[in-house]
This record gives structure tokens, sequence and C-alpha cells, in this order.
């Protein structure tokens, strides 16, 4: 009941702020969908939920991310849940909780293992984004500054890096990067053509950009990347 006792700390009563927590907990991210899922079909006003998520975000409840690029786009922003447990207890326990009272946790297992691996690639994004920043300077990644993400508004292409000389409106592109967060699948030669394909649409990009790989379970040989990280280098930038 953690999640439900964190939620009531801050959102006591069922509301429009509650329905909009559980939208972006159930893994809307835009504000048209979050706005549909709580209207059920019938989005609520933009005059309604931009304060919600307004106050959720300056109470650090909700994170906002904004494509990085040298182009501005701050009306294409993303949501997130910002603590980690509260987003996993969102996805997956709140509508468990009923299930396991009636002794059925075996559903709730299977149905957690079942949607585990995409639901944990999307989580790990801004851990990634998080610890890179915290290892620069890098010699392999000269002029990155910070590190965040880009998308269009169709989310085609979604690169999941950016090293940027700053932030929110960058001057230089300094790096683009690919995550790949399987036990099993290394990062190989079809991550990195995808990566090169959607890399084309970032504005501020070039043919010399560097590339970057993350990946859990390591990168093939012989790939023209100018740095790769795996767990050991994403946990120990939170030692230094």
């Amino acid at each position: 009941m953690a999640g439900e006792l964190s939620l009531l700390g801050e959102v006591p009563e069922p509301s429009h702020s509650r329905s909009a927590l559980e939208a972006i907990g159930a893994g809307e991210r835009t504000f048209g969908t979050i706005a549909n899922r709580i209207g059920v079909g019938n989005p609520i006003p933009s005059g309604t939920l931009a304060p919600i998520l307004n106050t959720l975000t300056a109470k650090r409840i909700v994170a906002t991310d904004t494509p990085l690029a040298t182009r501005p786009d701050t009306k294409n922003k993303r949501y997130r849940i910002e603590d980690p447990y509260l987003r996993f207890w969102l996805a997956f326990l709140q509508r468990a909780i009923a299930e396991v009272e009636r002794g059925r946790g075996d559903l709730v297992a299977a149905r957690l293992e079942r949607s585990w691996p995409s639901w944990r690639g999307r989580a790990v994004e801004p851990v990634v984004r998080a610890s890179l920043e915290r290892l620069l300077p890098d010699d392999r990644l000269s002029g990155a500054e910070v590190v965040g993400g880009w998308w269009n508004r169709q989310n085609n292409p979604e690169i999941d890096l950016i090293g940027a000389d700053r932030e929110p409106t960058a001057t230089r592109i300094a790096f683009t990067g690919s995550i790949k967060w399987l036990e099993t699948e290394r990062f190989g030669q079809r991550e990195l053509e995808s990566l090169l394909a959607g890399s084309m649409s970032v504005p501020g990009r070039d043919h010399t950009t560097p590339l970057l790989a993350v990946s859990r379970n390591g990168v093939e040989e012989g790939l023209p990347l100018a740095a790769s990280f795996g767990p050991e280098e994403i946990v120990a930038a939170w030692r230094n």
C-alpha cells in the first residue's frame, strides 16, 4: 500500500490530478493522450489540464521532458512519473490490489513478467541520461555538457540519447545515441542502422556527429561508435 499512501499524501481525494497521475503512470506521455484518457474519450479542456500538470511538475511528482536539439520545440513535451517506485506502482500494482486480496497474485506476477521488458526499457532512459551526464566531460564525447533525448510529434523517429553543449536549446549536438536494455541481445548492426537513420532528423546533427550506444548485454565488435557504456559504467557514475 506504499504507493496508495504516497498518493494520498499529495492527492488526498479523487480528482483530475489523481486521474492525471494514473494516466501518466499507465503510459500516457503527451498532453493530448493524458487529456483523452482522463475524459474517457472526451478530452478534458486544456485550460483544466494544464494547471494540473504544472502543479504536479512543481511538486516534482511529474517530470517534463522536451526534445534536445538546436531548434526549440517547447510544446512537444513528454510527461513521466518522477519517483521510480510510484511509477512502477501505478503501472502494475495499483490495479493488482484486488487480485492480490482474493489470492490471485499469480495473475499479477504473470502480467508483470510479460510487460516488464518493455516497461523497463522506457523506465531506464532517464536513469541512463542522468548517469551519462554525471560522467561528463568525456574525451570521447567532446563538447557534451548535457544529455537528453529527441523525438518529433509522431515519435518516429525517437532518439534515446542526445548530447549537447546546453539545454533546452543547443548550439551544438555532440552525439546521438541509443539504449538497448535486454538480457540476451547485444547492440548490433541493426540498432546502429536504426540510430543512423533516425539521427538524420535531429536538428543540428550532421554526418560527423559521433554515435554512442548503451547496452545491458554489450556491443558487437567493429561498430563505428565513439563510445559504448554498460551497466557497470552506468552504476559507477553514481559512486563518484
